[in-house]
Formats: C-alpha cells, structure tokens, sequence
C-alpha cells in the first residue's frame, strides 16, 4: 500500500501527505498513533503536534513559518494559522566535508558536442540574430520572416502544416475530395531532411525591450548578459543590429565579449541602420551576411567530449508540494554526480533560496564566496523590503494552492536541486561560469528571467523542475521538463520530459532517478533526445532590469 505521508527530516514538526488524508485517518509514526482532524489534499503539511501561537514551524529540518494561532495535532498548516519565518544567517560557521557518489560508471562515458574555439563544447549550434534595442524588433522580425523557413527552419519540429501543397493542388484545379486527400502534415524527420544547413540547429531571433531609456545600468546590464549569449558554447555566430544611438553600444557590446574569450573568432556580423543607405539595403546586407555565417556555422560537426564539458542550469517553476521531495532532490543527486564527474551546475533563483542561507553559506569554499552570497542576498532582500515586498510575498497562488505556503518552505524544497556537494562559486547577474563544480548564480525567481540568466552565464543545457507544468523554455540552451508528480506528466505529455513521481508512489528512489535523469541529459546534449520545449520552440528570452522580480 502506497505511504500517506512522509517526514523530511528527523527534526521536523509536520508532515507531508503524499496523498489525500481523510478527516479521522490514523497516522502512525515511530513513535506516535494520532488521527487527522480534518481533510488533508495531498501534497499539503500537517501537524505532528500540539502548536501554540508563536510556535516554529520546521519543514527539511530548518525553519519554515511561526504558527499565529493555536493548531491541532493532524490539522493542516495554512495560510490561516501559519505565516513566513525563516532563520538568522551570516558567514562563518562549520568547515563542510562532502562525500562524492560513486560515479565509476560514467568514468569514460562522452557525449557528442559541437566543440569551439575556446575549449568549450556545445550541445546545440545555434546562430542568433539580436538587436541592441528595442527599435530594431521590427527589424529581427523582418529577416525572421526571411530566413527561417526558407531555410527550413520553422516555428515548431513537433510537425509544420505544409499549406503550400494545398495552393498548388487548387492552382492545378484540384477538386475538393483531392484537397481533403492531400496530405499536409510534415513530420521532424521530413522537416530535418529540408534544412539547407544540415548541422546547424536553427536561427534563434532574440527581441527584447531595452538597450535605450531607463536606467543606464539596464543597458550595461544588457550588454553583457548579450555577451554571455554570444559567448555560449550552443552558439556559433550571430548578427547583431543596431539604431546607432541607442545606450547599449555595441563597443560595450564587444569589450564585454572580450572580456569572456580574449579570442574570440566567432562570425559576429554587426550592422548600424543610421549608416545604411535605406532599411532595404540594411535588411538585405543583413541576410546576405547571416547566410554566410550559417555558411560558416554549418562546417562545424558533433563530436564526442567529456562530461566535464556540460554546464547544467538547476531551475525550477511552477512548484507543487512534491517539488522538493521528488523532482528537486532528483535533479540535487544528478548535480552531485556531475560535480563528482568534474562537470559544472549551476543554482540560480537567490529569492526560492531564503531560509537556507547558512546552509549554503557554510557550503562554500571559499570565505571570498560566503561574503559575497551574504552580500548578494541582504541586497536583494533589503531593495524588496525597500519597495513594499518582500520574500515573505514570493509564493505564487498556484504554489500556496499546492502545498507551498510560505516563502522559506518553498526555498527549503528548491534549494535541494544544489544537491550536496561544495560551492564553487558564488556569481552575479550575467557573471559567466570559470570553475567546475557547483556555482550560485544570482537571478530572480521569475523562471523565464532567470533561465535567460542562467543561459547568459555559460550553461549549455537547462533542467526545470516543475510540479504545476509550465511549457518555458531558451533559445540557446535546450531545456529538459522534470515533473514532480506522475498526474501532470500524464496531463500535460506534450510539455514534461523526465517524470519523478514514481518517488512518491515508492516504485523508484531519488538515487535511481538522480542516474536516469544524468543519461536522458547526455542524450540530450548529443542531439539524441529532443526536449519538448525546443521540439514546441518556445524560445523565452526576458533580460532581468534588475529591479525586485520574485
């Protein structure tokens, strides 16, 4: 019979229902019989034992909430009788030893990448048209509209509608029973085969809202977030349009490339509409420039490469109560194994990281790194504080709805996507990844803004926890979809690509999954394995201004 509940930690006080608890079922734990005093939905907490007004809540084994009535043994913890708390923090603490997992069994293993100049290796090949402002959308839009299908490059390789053949049929004078016998639907393997250029990935058009007004500060930040896209082992080259006037100038543009490869040999096509002669000559020199660099981009070929060379981002969104006790923990296991292996992972989203400060703190390697996460996040939480929020408002409605009622119970589940192992190193928005191992990353906690963040910073492949479903993907880095539970992976299949809701009905363990998920990513990074959201391409591309974004 499946388990009804779960405790996380020896020292937790309530417990999580890993299905739906009737009012009057008994609960036995080692040491305690009691019954349930309300209706319990799964996924939701309950108490363990008597709380009083004032009382801590303690979930993971760190602090969660404070109770602000009195609650019953077996009544569950709301909105209502429970409110956000979280511990103290600050740099010093224990010196922290990890004990890496076993990873013999992928010693030798290899995945097929695009390799690059720089030493770094792709698991796409990418070429990307960007503007440096907002004026030149329209622009990218128009050479969009030029190139991408022409090219064979279309809006999704789930399947094209070919209404081209229906055209041709009625221009032959075809009757309505040939019409409706055509057949018009291209499958990916008919769509792969008309690509003019067989070994790169696509054509990924970037728009976006900034590089002029504001705050000086967005158009720097920008620049270098742009930068890191440029730099990104998924990308070949790129052509780059620009007004001419704009606060995001293309020299900042390029010292902050430099600053990332000192030699950089990429295809960088750079065109500035004020110097052309009309936007017809600007439009035309720009697709006749893309193509000889997709000329370029299409010589390159995969080959194998060690594992060290992936650089995984550690999202999640849309989280259910399951988050942080199948798929969270299930993508921690297949970051240590990855460390272990000399590969590089990377936890962003520094607001879902409130409440487990010290813990991380203590995980860095250095006191240069404790210092500066310590920095990082008393900054971001001061400047939310500052404009009428704060952590204790980052649950979504969907989360609360689902489980997860106060920020620091959130953030104690999403933070076990780190797994284990030591901190490398600690980074700011756009800061790109130089050491192995596992690095922080400071992004917001909107999940579109922080995978545009975490691609921006080097990683070349993304796994996104989710246990509400959300179809969000990258333009460069290929975005792998973790279910938490069994139910969505069936109800949105179109969208969920690994499923770890066979660890709340017990048929697997996080270690096993952990082990599977590692081998459905190195299929991924050889182009073996197509995710959902790069098969539906939904290339999300939001640049952080830097504001209070929860």
């Amino acid at each position: 019979m499946k388990q009804k509940f779960l405790k996380i930690h020896p020292n937790d006080n309530i417990l999580a229902a890993l299905q739906d608890i009737e009012s009057g079922d008994v609960i036995t734990t080692e040491t305690d019989s009691f019954s349930a005093v309300e209706p319990i939905a799964a996924k939701h907490k309950f108490a363990l034992h008597d709380f009083k007004a004032g009382d801590e809540v303690i979930m993971y084994g760190v602090l969660v909430g404070k109770a602000i009535k009195n609650i019953a043994k077996g009544a569950r913890i709301s909105i209502e009788n429970c409110v956000h708390a979280s511990a103290n923090y600050g740099v010093g603490g224990e010196k922290y030893t990890w004990q890496a997992p076993d990873v013999s069994k992928w010693k030798n293993r290899t995945f097929n990448g695009y390799h690059r100049a720089d030493g770094s290796v792709g698991t796409a090949n990418y070429w990307l048209v960007i503007p440096m402002v907002f004026c030149e959308n329209r622009n990218v839009e128009v050479l969009k509209s030029a190139l991408q299908e022409s090219l064979g490059y279309h809006t999704t390789i789930d399947f094209i509608v070919d209404t081209d053949s229906l055209v041709n049929q009625y221009q032959n004078g075809a009757s309505a029973a040939d019409i409706m016998n055509t057949e018009i639907i291209r499958t990916p393997e008919e769509i792969k085969q008309n690509r003019t250029f067989a070994n790169v990935d696509g054509i990924k058009f970037l728009t976006h809202d900034g590089g002029c007004g504001g705050f000086r500060l967005d158009s720097e930040t920008l620049t270098s977030l742009l930068a890191g896209y440029i730099t990104n082992a998924n990308v070949a080259g790129a052509t780059i349009l620009s007004l001419g006037c704009q606060n995001a100038e293309v020299k900042n543009l390029l010292s902050s490339i430099h600053e990332r490869d000192a030699n950089f040999s990429k295809p960088l096509h750079v065109l500035e509409q004020q110097k052309s002669k009309s936007e017809r000559h600007f439009i035309a020199e720009a697709v006749k420039k893309t193509f000889l660099g997709l000329i370029e981009a299409n010589k390159i070929e995969r080959k194998p490469a060690s594992l060290q060379h992936l650089t995984l981002g550690l999202e999640c969104g849309g989280s259910d109560g399951f988050s942080g006790i199948s798929a969270n923990p299930t993508l921690g296991y297949t970051s240590d194994l990855l460390v272990a292996l000399g590969a590089t992972t990377v936890l962003s989203e520094f607001p879902e990281l409130n409440g487990v400060e010290q813990e991380l703190i203590n995980r860095c390697a250095s006191e240069e790194n404790k210092k500066k996460f310590t920095h990082l996040m008393d900054t971001y939480a001061a400047r939310a504080v500052a404009l009428g929020s704060g952590f204790k408002n980052n649950p979504s409605p969907g989360n609360i709805k689902d489980g997860l009622i106060t920020d620091a119970m959130k953030s104690a589940g999403a933070a076990k996507k780190g797994g284990t192992s030591v901190i490398t190193d600690v980074l700011d928005y756009t800061e790109k990844c130089t050491k192995k191992g596992l690095n922080l990353l400071c992004t917001p906690g909107n999940d579109v803004e922080s995978t545009t963040g975490l691609a921006g910073s080097g990683c070349n492949v993304i796994a996104f926890t989710t246990g509400l479903g959300t179809p969000t993907g990258n333009p460069v880095a290929p975005v792998i979809k973790v279910s938490s539970n069994t139910a969505l992976t069936e109800k949105m299949s179109d969208i969920i690509d690994f499923n770890t809701g066979t660890i709340i009905t017990g048929e697997d363990t996080i270690a096993s999954k952990g082990e599977a998920l590692l081998e459905y990513i190195i299929a991924v990074a050889s182009g073996e394995a197509l995710t959902a959201s790069v098969r539906l391409a939904q290339d999300d591309f939001i640049p952080w201004k830097r504001g209070i974004s929860l």
